[in-house]
């Protein structure tokens, strides 16, 4: 029977530690952390996801603003908004809510945040920093990844860890922090041959393709530990890109959908949005 990640009570302990800190630092520095959602268009999912976060922040503690705009919004305007917040000094965090319209330059209006205020971890220089094992702000599901790792005490040292896809907000920036854990990172996608052959040598095994219920008990070695980042509606059930019960049989850890890594991705985005307050206003009373 495999060990359950049990990311819902983690991000639950998490963002109660967050909110004590919260407090402690709002005695310190006089003033409340604060993020700020940018929401575009009327897309179902990101208005969902928006909600989450802004309840999140009130039971933490920080201040939650979103600025929502038409999906017609020109591209002059959002670049504005965005160096409006930049230059705001009551303003600690600054998350575009993806996806956007395609009429807007998505890679150039993220550069375009400031990096310290970047809670998403996207932008260029939070990326080059974190490929080069320095101090940056991670993007939050693998940053979620790396604390259920660790308070399961789950070693990456030496193993082998497969990660199957390659996005910019998962793949990539796990593999280089699994690489930072001292991993073997081994990295497939849809393009992969044999990706089977790949996934069976897995000590850890991140899949975040996708595809509802992709990986079943075929694509794992027996004790592997396995994490689901994939969130799929199937029959108006939430599934993940795994096979959960086939997959449980033979592996030794798995995270759970929902309860595993979703919960902690919001958490994670208090986490960063406390450490930008943290740096923004530490700076200023130094």
């Amino acid at each position: 029977m495999a060990v359950i990640l049990d990311g819902k009570s983690l991000a639950l302990k998490l963002r109660e530690n967050i909110r004590i800190e919260t407090e402690k630092l709002i005695e310190q520095y006089h003033k409340q952390p604060h993020l700020v959602v940018i929401l575009i268009g009327e897309n179902p999912a990101s208005q969902s996801y928006v909600k989450s976060k802004e309840k999140a922040c009130i039971k933490a503690g920080i201040k939650s603003t979103v600025i929502r705009k038409d999906a017609d919004i020109s591209e002059k305007e959002l670049i504005d908004i965005i160096k409006t917040l930049n230059n705001d000094d009551s303003v600690h965090g600054i998350l575009l809510q993806l996806p956007i319209p395609k009429h807007l330059d998505e890679d150039k209006i993220i550069n375009l945040i400031n990096p310290t205020k970047d809670v998403d971890g996207f932008c260029n220089d939070n990326v080059a920093r974190l490929n080069k094992g320095q101090d940056a702000l991670v993007p939050c599901t693998p940053l979620g990844i790396t604390k259920i790792l660790d308070e399961y005490q789950i070693d990456a040292t030496g193993k082998h860890c497969v990660i199957i896809g390659r996005s910019q907000i998962v793949g990539k920036p796990m593999a280089a922090l699994m690489l930072k854990r001292n991993a073997t990172v081994t990295m497939c996608h849809s393009k992969t041959t044999d990706i089977k052959s790949i996934t069976k040598q897995a000590d850890i095994l991140i899949v975040a393709i996708g595809r509802a219920n992709m990986v079943d008990a075929s694509y794992v070695k027996p004790g592997a530990v396995v994490i689901d980042v994939g969130i799929n509606r199937v029959d108006d059930q939430l599934t993940g890109d795994v096979l959960y019960d086939d997959v449980e049989k033979v592996c030794g850890y798995i995270t759970p959908v929902p309860g595993g890594v979703g919960k902690m991705t919001i958490a994670c985005l208090l986490d960063n949005t406390l450490t930008c307050y943290k740096r923004i206003e530490g700076e200023k009373n130094d």
